[in-house]
């Protein structure tokens, strides 16, 4: 009797999968453990394995068909076919299968996905991008967890392979003829003009929906500020080495805005609360987000009781979802939750922004690039290392007094790092 493969459960409100890719051909060798197919998510992918040895008698569901929690996706035959033949005497056919003539074959061998499951471990966005550039993934060395092929691999072996051709020199004719007073407009060649639809992936599909749901539902205001990073950044200056050797991790900024805004919430309740129907749920314990940027998408990863860790604790979870979200690690419980959202576009350049907030969080604090600005103190102008903050929130429970008190007291902490560590 065939054992079902069933779309397995996928974690908090996750209900539906897109098939990325099969890992196993019809007819294939399987064995206790083996990954059969990866699966993409709303939030992660992941790959589901054979719960017993035997072979891959029918795939039932397609690469690229959307699937929900429970439905099969093939059907495993135990102990026959290619599983029950040795080694050499395993063709490209099942062992089971009557031999066809050549004209047979052919096709389906021509219709071979790219990154099949005996060639490198991929993305899927990896994938797409090879089809695009038309790069065999085969030769593509992987730089992800385990030797995986993420997109950027594909484009950079897609921009080694293909180097600009020089221009062949003009005529003489044509050199020593005047330019004319208004030029012919281009031709285009037939072809030359191409659009390309894309598949949104799941993660891109939920970000879509929960970014427009967010403006939808809530009151959305932002206030801003601008901070000055003098003492911050020298006292990191002063700190680095002894704390990285202390820690095992050196100090970033990041830390610095986790503990503030902690500190900051404490006084302002509501910027760490929900609305439940009639209701506000005010959170006790503080789970902060960290926007992450990764391959396919935002995420935003959580620390569990951001107000328990210390400095160093909070630095090595930030280092810990950075390098996961790279390698497409992060598992659903990372990205469960959370009680108010950090997010920093500085590290790209922004200089001043305005986020969204990460629902039904109601509170969001955006960082921004440091830059050296003018600034008058004490009746002077000097200039000093500033970066501009921006707080969205929710205006249905929150006022717009306690959210410009809210970041005039991150400011404080952070322009006071000593005070901040009193508090902590």
């Amino acid at each position: 009797m065939a054992a079902q493969v069933v779309v397995p459960q996928l974690g908090e409100s996750v209900v539906e999968a897109r098939v990325a890719r099969w890992l196993k051909k019809e007819g294939e060798a399987i064995a206790v453990g083996d990954p059969l197919v990866e699966l993409e998510t709303e939030k992660i992918d992941l790959e589901v394995n054979a719960d017993q040895a035997g072979v891959l008698a029918k795939i039932l569901r397609q690469e690229g068909e959307d699937v929900k929690v429970g439905e099969q996706l093939a059907l495993i035959e135990a102990g026959t076919g290619a599983a029950a033949a040795p080694a050499s005497a395993q063709s490209d056919a099942p062992a089971h299968a009557t031999p066809a003539p050549p004209e047979a074959i052919t096709p389906a061998v021509a219709a071979a996905p790219a990154g099949a499951a005996d060639g490198p471990r991929s993305t899927p966005a990896a994938r797409k991008a090879a089809e695009m550039h038309q790069v065999d993934m085969a030769q593509v060395q992987g730089s992800g967890n385990a030797g995986r092929v993420m997109r950027r691999d594909v484009e950079a072996a897609a921009t080694q392979a293909a180097p600009a051709s020089p221009a062949a020199p003009a005529p003489a004719a044509a050199r020593s003829a005047p330019a004319p007073v208004a030029p012919p407009r281009p031709a285009i060649a037939p072809g030359s003009r191409t659009e390309e639809r894309v598949r949104m992936s799941k993660r891109r599909l939920t970000i879509a929906r929960n970014l427009v749901e967010a403006q939808r539902t809530a009151a959305m205001l932002t206030t801003f500020n601008e901070v000055d990073m003098t003492e911050l950044m020298g006292l990191r200056e002063r700190r680095k080495e002894q704390f990285a050797k202390r820690h095992g991790v050196g100090i970033g900024i990041a830390s610095f805005f986790v503990k503030a805004a902690v500190a900051a919430l404490k006084a302002f309740p509501r910027l760490n609360a929900e609305i439940q129907g009639e209701e506000m749920v005010l959170k006790h314990y503080y789970d902060v987000g960290i926007a992450v940027g990764a391959e396919q998408g935002l995420v935003v990863p959580v620390i569990r009781s951001a107000e328990q860790l210390s400095f160093a604790g909070i630095e090595l979870a930030i280092r810990d979802f950075a390098a996961r979200a790279k390698s497409n690690t992060l598992t659903l419980e990372d990205l469960k939750g959370g009680s108010f959202t950090i997010t920093n576009g500085g590290v790209f350049g922004s200089l001043l922004s305005t986020p969204i907030l990460n629902p039904p969080q109601v509170g969001i604090l955006g960082l921004h690039k440091i830059e050296d600005r003018p600034v008058a103190i004490k009746g002077q102008v000097v200039v000093r290392p500033m970066m501009y903050l921006a707080l969205s929130y929710d205006h249905r429970i929150v006022d717009g007094l306690e959210a410009v008190q809210f970041l005039v007291k991150v400011k404080e902490y952070i322009e006071d790092p000593g005070h901040l560590l009193l508090e902590s």
